[in-house]
């Protein structure tokens, strides 16, 4: 016995984008706080939704390991998250690797404001090697957001950014030790985030 293809995902209870919406543009952030519980991660461009891609094993191992290092490392004053989401406008959001906030931080919420954000991190895979480097790093700066950490995998190397008369200037790069003095001192082993 084989199984039926769904042909109209909405009518068998899945969720969809309403398709008059997307093709207007015309999603808003009151409409992605709204989506149900089991809707796929999403970011908002210009009020277009797009789906999120799943990760790699070595991206998620990366990403996991380098959330529960700065979970044993950060100061009081931080909280490091991931699989949540920055509200960088009411027609857009973003959905990066990795957050470090300012804390408290009411942990019942999806997205955070920019101002809440502290260092925004994205893991390039090969299918966000444009968006990660390029695109994403553009818009957390146009929102003020102090501090970007891209990391490349194979080999696993990190690079720092701080944002300095609006843009992202490199403070640091590593692939055996990153070190840095802001958003406040840090030594971390890159051995230690590598699956």
């Amino acid at each position: 016995m084989t199984a039926e293809p769904i042909s109209d995902l909405s009518a068998a209870g899945f969720w969809v984008p309403d398709p008059v919406k997307q093709r207007a543009a015309g999603y808003t952030i009151e409409d992605i706080l709204r989506l149900p519980d089991d809707v796929p991660r999403v970011e908002l461009t210009d009020g277009v939704l797009s789906v999120v891609p799943s990760h790699s094993g070595a991206h998620q191992k990366i990403n996991g390991r380098l959330i529960a290092w700065l979970d044993q490392h950060l100061p009081e004053s931080l909280e490091a998250l991931f699989a949540v989401g920055v509200a960088v406008g009411h027609r857009n959001t973003l959905e990066p690797d990795g957050l470090i906030l300012h804390a408290p931080v009411d942990l019942e919420h999806h997205f955070y404001e920019p101002d809440q954000v502290v260092v925004a991190i994205e893991i390039v895979s090969p299918g966000t090697k444009r968006r990660d480097r390029l695109e994403k790093p553009a818009v957390y700066a146009s929102v003020g957001i102090p501090h970007y950490w891209r990391i490349e995998q194979n080999p696993v190397h990190i690079y720092a950014y701080d944002l300095v008369g609006g843009r992202y200037e490199l403070v640091a790069d590593a692939d055996e030790e990153l070190v840095l003095t802001a958003p406040y001192e840090l030594r971390l082993p890159i051995r230690e985030i590598t699956p």
